[in-house]
């Protein structure tokens, strides 16, 4: 008999909005400026820069691959104190930009969220992006009380292991008591959902223009969208059961599939 679906849990940059190109990449080089660094992150770059999660280690994947003449400091602490300096700039420009309204949700997003909470379908958020990213989407998107959504808000390095490693799946479960097989997990890379299955997480996939090509072997079905009445998403693999967007009667169908 299958287990009933419980809990949504969702990715942020790049499922809930498309956050990456025109939000965490300029928010990086505006850091950059004011530190009075020459660093420019391009479109392209940043699309390699992505392999890796979590924005210090990719400031720190860039000195070692990128930019290894860049004269770093020796010590091992002050390295990671200018990193996190660098770091904590670049969230502050990325809140700013939230509050301008320039990172909406992606189509289908809000709807479906409110048809989750209609269905009394419990939600919760796992991403490697810090806390204040987070809060500031949420927000700026869904209103001043828009982290109360969220039974569980699971962010950053709330885990010492980012993904792929599956930890921050598994905490936020931890913190549900739920197993996996109630949950369902909303992803767009190929690092989500190697950290979603290692928790043994079913996953629906949305792509965007910097994961169509990755491999999501696996996933329950990938769309380039979760699409609205108006605006039908497109089955790049699965099956929709006729659907042209993505509504809480066909994720449950999607989580209840063999």
């Amino acid at each position: 008999m299958a287990v009933k679906l419980e809990a949504l849990l969702f990715d942020v940059d790049g499922t809930l909005a498309d956050t990456e190109r025109d939000g965490h990449r300029v928010a990086f080089n505006q850091a950059f400026t004011e530190a009075g660094l020459d660093w420019e992150w391009t479109v392209d770059l940043y699309e390699k820069l992505l392999a890796v999660t979590g924005g210090k280690e990719r400031i720190l994947h860039y000195l070692d691959n990128y930019n290894k003449e860049f004269k770093r400091p020796e010590q091992p602490e002050q390295l990671a104190a200018f990193i996190a300096d660098l770091h904590k700039s670049k969230t502050k420009h990325y809140t700013d930009l939230l509050k301008t309204g320039a990172i909406p949700l992606r189509p289908g997003v809000l709807r479906l969220l409110n048809e989750a909470k209609q269905a009394g379908l419990r939600l919760a958020i796992a991403t490697t992006t810090t806390p204040a990213n987070v809060s500031g989407l949420l927000k700026n998107t869904l209103g001043e009380d828009g982290e109360s959504w969220f039974e569980v808000i699971a962010a950053g390095d709330i885990v010492p292991a980012k993904k792929p490693a599956p930890d921050i799946y598994t905490y936020a479960m931890e913190q549900m008591n739920l197993a996996p097989e109630a949950c369902i997990a909303f992803e767009d890379s190929e690092n989500g959902i190697l950290a979603s299955q290692g928790a043994k997480l079913k996953t629906i996939i949305t792509i965007n223009g910097y994961t169509e090509s990755h491999d999501f072997s696996g996933a329950v079905i990938v769309l380039d969208s979760f699409g609205e009445p108006d605006q039908p998403f497109k089955v790049i693999n699965g099956s929709a059961f006729n659907k042209e967007y993505l509504d809480i009667e066909m994720v449950i169908q999607l989580h209840e599939q063999k």
